[in-house]
């Protein structure tokens, strides 16, 4: 368990190693620990061994969608613990309150602006941390 003066942890989960790198290249300026994972299950895993204070969650990956992992971690009680940020071309209304409804905190369609991704990520840790 982390003490709750720590460095903000992100943990990203996305099936596409392009992204990643670009949102490590904007996430890590900020002094915070970026981690990454490429599907559900190694995000589920590594959730449960160290959970991070935000998952930004790609919505569509082979094997285990994020509904998927959303649902699960509901399940589990980690979405008390866990901010979730699901990214996804699925833009349409009914993708983004099914997200909302499992209990994802914010909602980012792709393709989206990273300086934006950054300022949601740290509004959710503000938010967090007070």
């Amino acid at each position: 368990m982390r003490p709750n003066h720590h460095t903000p942890s992100v943990l990203i989960a996305d099936d596409d190693p392009l992204l990643v790198d670009i949102l490590r290249r904007y996430l890590s300026p900020m002094g915070w620990d970026i981690s990454a994972v490429s599907n559900g299950p190694a995000a589920l895993a590594e959730i449960d061994r160290d959970p991070p204070d935000i998952l930004i969650l790609d919505s569509m990956m082979p094997g285990m969608s994020g509904g998927e992992v959303l649902l699960r971690l509901k399940a589990s009680g980690q979405l008390d613990n866990v901010r979730v940020v699901v990214l996804t071309t699925l833009s349409q209304e009914e993708h983004v309150l099914a997200a909302l409804r499992i209990g994802a905190a914010d909602f980012v369609a792709k393709p989206f602006s990273p300086d934006e991704l950054v300022l949601r990520v740290q509004r959710l840790l503000m938010a967090r941390a007070a």
